[in-house]
């Protein structure tokens, strides 16, 4: 028989705090040089009711400030589908219909906040000096919006685990439009300074004129291709053409791409991931990094003191630079890759869901773990499959996940898929992943309805034009630079590594019918190799969310049933 058990602890980490005076500095030029950005106009007026709520009216990077929980989730939930900047979504939809009642939670805020942030502050302080603990730097946190970054950018911002992340969404705007006087995409100081500037402009202007003019194309080719349906009102199926037609775009647009990515996060989280901007060789990394730091210290100042300080996140920063030098020094090899197909399970635990099935049970015993793995052992095939069943439970929806037991055996995967879909499965964060730098080296695809419209020709061509500079950039400047000028339609290579409660939340989200049909197919086939080649089948069956159908019109449903919930709550259609 076995019974249950007791529960058990986990650890702190200790460390230090000292005060900080300045930013950490470089010796290299182009680091030191800011990026330039478009500044959005606001009159007056505009910026009077901007003010009291963020922490700068002009520059990309500010917090949001003296405002409830739910107004910052929301503001930062719209980035998803908005092309606006969150000022201006402040404005034109939640300023106006609800100004009094946030000016008066404001300034009740301001009026009761300012002992108690004092004293707050005061009191961290004293912890950091006297105990060390960095666990209180988990105790704060602030809503950080970045705004105008690139694609290269908001993979080191998002890269942390132990933080909240929304970004602009290729899936669902178009990017034909500029911003001020250019299209949408940052120059690197780097390439700026360079002899490369010209042509760098030159290419990126026609990508994205390349991009507007295909919009024109591919919108009515998948209008005639899915007519609207009876029942279907015009908002539900023009976004539903909509991401179709941006699913295939996308491939065009390249890692200089603007975004802009609203974060929540608490002071340690934010302490590490600027450590790591601060050894980043991007300029425009670095850069952000020091307008980030001089937010974050307008709302939650006591969390960052060791940052800048040279003899704490100076050195920190430096141990990133200097294993980061080390390993590109050692990685250097002449060896040409072999041919892989797309989703490759490199690594798996033969006797996997053995140990799961003991796994499941080791909360609800008082066997220790390998005393309990005998006795799992020694079941037949039938027992141990109908415990891992007991585990799975009767599963309604697919967020009904089983529970850490499934933990105990995990699968990686190595990926070569376009950059497009990189991004997407990026946001998994709770697994390991790793990717290596983007370029042209392992070719491009290209949508099957880029072809249909007569664009094969100058999709090969923006393909082969910006391989060519990226030769040359990465040449003379470094291939971290060169990533810049790679579209979205290359392909690079990633490896995943997660636990098979991991997989159960990406294989099904990621093979929903409203998903983009390149991540459905890595999904799908992560799920068929879990289940085949590594044997484990009653994890597979498991998965019971798991969609291998094939869907033309993939967002259409969801678009369906967001009208359905709109209309459930009395709520119009937008124009």
């Amino acid at each position: 028989m076995i019974s249950r058990c007791v529960g058990h602890w986990s650890g702190a980490c200790y460390g230090e705090s000292h005060p900080c005076s300045s930013m950490l500095v470089t010796d290299v030029t182009a680091r030191t040089q800011p990026v330039a950005h478009f500044n959005e106009p606001f009159s007056a007026a505009e910026r009077a009711v901007l003010r009291p709520y963020f922490t700068d009216l002009d520059g990309p990077v500010f917090a949001i400030v003296n405002l409830p929980e739910v107004v910052k989730g929301a503001l930062f939930a719209r980035y998803s589908r908005s092309a606006k900047s969150v000022r201006r979504l402040f404005l034109d939809e939640f300023a106006e219909p609800t100004e009094q009642g946030v000016a008066a939670i404001a300034a009740q805020a301001t009026a009761a906040g300012e002992v108690g942030t004092a004293r707050a502050e005061a009191l961290y302080r004293r912890v950091f000096s006297d105990y060390g603990d960095d666990s209180v730097a988990q105790l704060g946190g602030a809503h950080l919006a970045c705004e105008q970054a690139s694609n290269v950018l908001t993979k080191v911002l998002e890269r942390g685990r132990l933080a909240a992340y929304l970004e602009q969404s290729t899936r669902y705007i178009f990017y034909d439009q500029r911003l001020g006087d250019r299209f949408r995409y940052v120059t690197p100081p780097e390439i700026a300074s360079s002899t490369h500037a010209a042509a760098y402009a030159d290419t990126m202007e026609w990508l994205f004129t390349t991009y507007a003019t295909l919009v024109g194309d591919l919108v009515p080719y998948y209008q005639a291709a899915f007519p609207q349906q009876e029942g279907d009102s015009a908002f539900t199926w023009r976004s539903s053409i909509r991401a179709k037609a941006c699913d295939d775009l996308r491939g065009l647009l390249p890692a200089s791409t603007l975004s802009n990515v609203g974060i929540f996060a608490t002071g340690q989280s934010y302490e590490m991931l600027l450590m790591r901007m601060a050894a980043h060789p991007s300029a425009e990394v670095t850069g952000y990094g020091r307008l980030m730091l001089a937010e974050l210290r307008k709302v939650i100042p006591s969390f960052l003191h060791r940052v800048d300080n040279p003899q704490r996140g100076g050195t920190w920063a430096g141990y990133f630079g200097s294993v980061a030098a080390n390993l590109d020094r050692l990685a250097t090899t002449d060896i040409e890759p072999e041919p892989r197909p797309e989703v490759t399970l490199v690594d798996w635990d033969a006797d996997g869901e053995l140990k799961t099935a003991a796994a499941v049970l080791y909360p609800y015993s008082d066997l220790p773990d390998d005393q309990l793995l005998a006795a799992v052992a020694a079941m037949s095939e039938t027992e141990r499959a109908a415990l891992i069943a007991a585990a799975v439970g009767d599963r309604t929806n697919r967020r009904h996940k089983p529970g850490r037991g499934m933990e105990r055996t995990g699968y990686r995967f190595d990926i070569l898929c376009d950059y497009g879909i990189f991004r997407d499965l990026q946001r998994h964060r709770m697994l390991t992943i790793e990717w290596q730098r983007l370029s042209p080296a392992h070719g491009y695809v290209t949508p099957e309805a880029i072809t249909d419209i007569g664009a094969g020709t100058v999709w090969v061509e923006a393909m082969e034009r910006t391989a060519a500079l990226y030769e040359a950039v990465a040449g003379d400047l470094g291939v971290d630079i060169g990533q810049y000028v790679v579209p979205f339609a290359y392909r690079i290579r990633f490896a995943v590594q997660l636990d098979a409660r991991e997989a159960f939340h990406l294989i099904e989200l990621r093979s929903q019918a409203g998903g983009h049909a390149d991540y459905r197919r890595i999904a799908q086939e992560m799920h068929r190799l879990i289940g085949e080649q590594a044997g484990h089948r009653l994890i597979a069956d498991a998965m019971s969310f798991v969609d291998h159908g094939d869907h033309d019109l993939a967002r259409l449903q969801g678009e369906r049933r967001a009208a359905a919930r709109r209309a459930a709550a009395g709520m119009a259609d937008p124009d």
